[in-house]
């Protein structure tokens, strides 16, 4: 990038990045648990009576979203949550309350042993599969920088700028988020590419990131990550050569 090109997507409460360095070097999505288990009929979110359309209705937008980021060579990351076949990374409060409400984890069910690596439910669903060069991370909790090496994958390819989606808004994607923003990390979340088994806690995941002038990153539509993005890419097709200065929106 030129010294002194800025490059801004439209968002909430802030135009992000904060600093306006974008580019697609340093820039990645993560769509995070679009798994069987979570977005399908028979999988965990299933077994436990919640309504699929909730965690679903991500699934085109995120479609969308990878096809204009993949055209444009930016950085395209997945992750799953599942435990070892043995369980013995799945801590015992974790396993008892999923079989409180009816959805034991490694328990059988319409889609194999739920959240168990290896098993059908655990696989990423059709509609947004991962290419074979995309980086899947494999993770036994909530967060996805835990016990796995995200952290070390992102700062090797020299990774800033984080674009969330994925399920669910309030409990994996949030915890994701919070981690990243710790770490250094300059995130925004994608409010249609996420989902979450209650549409209030999802409400309220999206408004708490707003607060305090942004204390997590900043939220955004699809529609606008790729309205700015557009506009930017006819000013420079790399989103990073040499181009006009750019303003906030």
């Amino acid at each position: 990038m030129s010294n002194g090109t800025k490059i801004y997507v439209e968002s909430e409460p802030y135009p992000w990045p904060y600093d306006g360095h974008l580019t697609k070097e340093n820039t990645c999505i993560i769509v995070i648990d679009m798994q069987v288990d979570f977005c399908a009929q028979g999988g965990y979110v299933d077994s436990m009576g919640y309504d699929l359309s909730n965690t679903r209705a991500p699934i085109v937008p995120i479609q969308n979203t990878l096809a204009f980021l993949r055209k444009h060579g930016f950085h395209i990351l997945h992750t799953r949550e599942g435990h070892r076949p043995d369980l013995a990374d799945c801590p015992a409060n974790k396993r008892w309350r999923s079989k409180q409400i009816g959805a034991e984890i490694g328990s059988n069910g319409p889609c194999g042993r739920i959240l168990v690596v290896g098993e059908p439910g655990w696989e990423i669903i059709p509609e947004v599969k991962p290419l074979p060069d995309e980086i899947v991370i494999d993770k036994p909790g909530k967060g996805s920088f835990v016990a796995t090496n995200l952290d070390l994958i992102l700062k090797t390819k020299g990774i800033q700028n984080i674009i969330l989606a994925g399920v669910t808004t309030d409990v994996c994607v949030h915890t994701t988020m919070r981690h990243a923003n710790d770490l250094g990390y300059e995130c925004i979340l994608l409010t249609d590419c996420c989902g979450a088994t209650d549409p209030k806690n999802h409400d309220a995941a999206i408004s708490m990131i707003q607060k305090q002038g942004g204390v997590f990153g900043t939220v955004t539509t699809s529609e606008k990550l790729i309205t700015s993005l557009s506009t930017n890419l006819e000013a420079s097709p790399t989103i990073g050569g040499q181009t006009r200065e750019l303003t906030e929106p």
